[in-house]
């Protein structure tokens, strides 16, 4: 089947949402016009219905219902409007990122790897122009967190397989997408799921249902007393029952407040995800994942979207205490107290669940998230997940931070006797870029989502990276240690069940070339034998020789740049052998050097 052209897509709905919201703009400055002359024209009648009393008094219920059935009217407009330029906002990022014009613009988060993650910060997984920044469409921040750690874990082989079932039938469900973004006010619902959780089963202390049924019949008595005293004059029992409800109200005061101040964090939270839960639960799906997870939320009794409305109009309810028509009254209503009561049973009754509904709907996010990137990239395939077999094959492997037309191809073979390709090759020439284009698709690969590739066939890896090592003045740690270190924790990885794929770049140049031959040869050929496959950069010529006394395990790749009118050139192109030269001294002159 062939796939929906994204581009033309996104451009025809674009442009709809923007006439919607114009349509709805031109709307809203007609609708007020009419709501400024209706005003005018109650102000005008004031006069001959109360002073001269030519018109009747019913007259005024006509320009006050008008102006409130167009102030209802203008309300809904206002809604439309808004809901329409988060759509046009929607399409506008989806063609920013078809363009590579994303940068800068989406979730830049990155508190989800610390610098000890063996590869985070070394392939751009996380921070500005990053590939979550890329993929994290995500509302709540419970699917940003699932969407992260599928970025830093790799999932079992059958995992990443159902992911990808799942992937491929969200990735049409371009509506469903659109909806989803539209949920809520633009700004995410930033509270963490731990601190969700955290309150969902927080013990209560107003839970006797006793004191709320004596509560209940307390108020209700004293709204039957105040009516039969207004009638048959019996105050001083109306007085005795009001004393008995400000007892009541100081003994739940601070239980009351306790409640009502820490609903605020979790009403945005829930209020994002019910409506969110809604959307989901009007589509039917076929892959097994996505069936799992409607499972997983559909539970006993009522849907979890019905059961987060019905919070929500709790919560709506107590807030009417805050009504300046209303506020007299809520006091010898115990109206707080009531609902903070009702609040309470809610969360005792559906708080276990909160954990699982917030698990189940970032899945979702993370799914979706993975197949919005398909959808805007129909040329990138799913790899093949392979079993019992240590292989990562790619072919005309690219970048996928980078516009596609920008980046040179390269194929490359790893797996079955051959385990090391080293790579040199001189300054600026692509070597670091390969190790990141490998590194960051195998990342993608395993989190469920296609490859920026031909073809790509690999087995589950776990990766570790020396791209990026830094020193740190604050822990004290050279750039040296920093990077035996990762090494170390690198070689660690092959003790594990799992097979190993080693990026490193430039290794050990923190010491001298007797040193570092030594070292490298030791840390490769260690690595090797642990039965890791990967890719080693270097532009010391005299390290090639590291994969000569490996062979056949290891073989020479090198990269090539000319000299033309001047200039260094680059053609990024990945071949077979030794590089043969280095440009250093020709790249010190260019920049006014004199060497």
């Amino acid at each position: 089947m062939k796939l929906t052209d994204p581009t033309a897509e996104y451009k025809r709905r674009l442009s709809d949402r923007e006439t919607r919201r114009d349509i709805c703009l031109a709307r809203i400055r007609l609708v007020g016009y009419f709501r400024l002359v209706t005003a005018l024209l109650l102000i005008a009648i004031l006069w001959p219905v109360f002073v001269s009393k030519v018109l009747p008094p019913w007259c005024l219920l006509l320009p006050v219902g008008a102006f409130g059935i167009l102030a209802y009217y203008h309300e809904r407009l206002y809604r439309a409007r808004d809901r329409a330029q988060r759509a046009v906002t929607f399409y506008e990022r989806g063609l920013e990122r078809i363009e590579n014009r994303w940068q800068g613009k989406g979730n830049q988060e990155t508190s989800y790897a610390d610098d000890a993650h063996l590869y985070a910060k070394d392939l751009d997984i996380f921070g500005p122009a990053s590939l979550f920044e890329l993929l994290c469409t995500a509302r709540t921040r419970a699917g940003e967190e699932t969407l992260a750690r599928w970025l830093r874990e790799p999932a079992p082989h059958s995992e990443i397989l159902r992911r990808q079932e799942a992937v491929r039938e969200l990735r049409d469900y371009l509506d469903l997408r659109e909806d989803l973004s539209l949920i809520g006010p633009e700004v995410r619902s930033a509270m963490h799921p731990e601190f969700m959780s955290k309150w969902a089963n927080a013990p209560s202390n107003l839970r006797s249902r006793v004191a709320r049924i004596a509560i209940a019949m307390l108020v209700c008595a004293m709204l039957v007393v105040f009516a039969y005293g207004y009638f048959g004059n019996n105050q001083p029992l109306l007085a005795i029952l009001l004393l008995l409800e400000v007892v009541v109200g100081l003994v739940y005061k601070r239980r009351v407040r306790a409640v009502v101040w820490s609903i605020d964090e979790p009403e945005r939270e829930l209020r994002v995800l019910g409506l969110a839960l809604r959307r989901t639960e009007q589509e039917s799906f076929k892959s097994e994942r996505l069936r799992q997870l409607q499972s997983n939320l559909a539970g006993k009794g009522k849907r979890p979207s019905q059961e987060i409305a019905y919070f929500l109009k709790l919560v709506e309810y107590l807030n009417q205490r805050r009504n300046q028509f209303f506020i007299i009254l809520s006091g010898p209503l115990l109206w707080a107290t009531q609902f903070a009561f009702a609040i309470e049973e809610w969360r005792a009754r559906c708080g276990p669940f909160i954990d699982g509904w917030l698990e189940a709907f970032g899945e979702f996010e993370a799914l979706c998230a993975l197949a919005g990137y398909a959808y805007e990239h129909p040329d990138d395939p799913f790899p093949e997940i392979v079993e019992a077999v240590t292989l990562l094959e790619c072919d005309e492997l690219r970048h996928p931070l980078l516009l596609r037309s920008a980046c040179v191809p390269n194929s490359i073979r790893l797996g079955g006797e051959l385990q090391l390709l080293l790579v040199s090759g001189s300054n600026m020439s692509g070597k670091s870029t390969l190790l990141r284009t490998v590194g960051i698709n195998v990342v993608l690969a395993q989190a469920g989502g296609p490859v920026r590739a031909t073809r790509m066939k690999l087995c589950v890896l776990a990766i570790g990276a020396t791209l990026r090592v830094q020193d740190s003045l604050q822990a004290g740690v050279s750039r040296f240690y920093a990077e035996i270190s990762r090494l170390h924790d690198t070689m660690s990885l092959t003790a594990g069940r799992m097979p190993v794929l080693f990026l490193l770049d430039e290794i050990l140049h923190g010491t001298n070339s007797h040193d570092r031959a030594i070292g490298a040869e030791a840390v490769v050929r260690g690595l090797v034998d642990r039965g890791a496959i990967g890719l080693v950069t270097t532009h010391d010529l005299a390290l090639a020789r590291v994969a000569e006394s490996l062979r056949p395990r290891a073989l020479n790749v090198h990269f090539e740049d000319h000299l033309e009118a001047g200039r260094m050139t680059f053609d990024y192109r990945l071949r077979p052998g030794v590089v043969e030269k280095s440009n250093a001294l020709e790249l010190m002159r260019a920049v006014g050097l004199k060497v």
